[in-house]
Order: structure tokens, then C-alpha cells, then sequence
């Protein structure tokens, strides 16, 4: 069984046993949390929601928190010796999923 959540704006496609980077998420490394945005269930039936499936939810435990890639945001104007560079790191909190529940 699979199903697609929502988290942080993104939407992700989780099984049992998966583990998934989402935003930063909060909750100590090893304590359990629960997704309620969850968009469709698959399997063997099919449940989409309108936005979300009732009573639906997805759970599982924090694995570790870290921070993404670097991005590098440039600004530039040409012609008019305009430039500025910026970096961004993004919290991401590691997610292993323990069980997708239908309802």
C-alpha cells in the first residue's frame, strides 16, 4: 500500500519503509509523528481525496535532522555593475514511514 502526502508544499509518494527528506519537522530523532495530508491511497483499492482523504494518515519516526543542499540566488542588472549572491540552506528532517492507514 502507498500513498501521496503533502508536507511543507511538496507532495511525496511513500510506502512502508521508505525514508523521506521533508522540511524541517518538529520532534526529537526517534519520536514518532503522524502526516495527516494525505492526498490518495493506492493498493489494492484505490482512495483519492477531495483535497484529502478521511481519516486517513501516514506514520512514522525522525530519523535525523539536517540541512539541504546549498542554493545560490544572483542577482544581476546588466549594465549597471548591479550584482548581489546570496546562499540558502534548507532544514530537512529524514522521515522513515512505519505504516500507511486507509482509515
Amino acid at each position: 500500500m502507498y500513498a501521496i502526502i503533502r508536507a511543507g508544499g511538496k507532495q511525496y509518494r511513500v510506502e512502508k519503509g521508505d525514508v523521506v527528506r521533508v522540511e524541517r519537522l518538529d520532534g526529537e530523532v526517534g519520536s514518532k509523528v503522524t502526516l495527516g495530508e494525505v492526498l490518495l491511497v493506492g493498493g489494492d483499492d484505490l482512495k483519492v481525496g477531495s483535497p484529502t482523504v478521511a481519516g486517513a494518515s501516514v506514520e512514522g519516526t525522525v530519523v535525523e535532522h539536517d540541512r539541504g543542499a546549498k542554493i545560490r540566488v544572483f542577482k544581476y542588472k546588466k549594465r549597471k555593475h548591479y550584482r548581489r549572491t546570496r546562499g540558502h540552506r534548507q532544514h530537512v528532517t529524514a522521515v522513515r514511514i512505519d505504516a500507511v492507514r486507509a482509515s
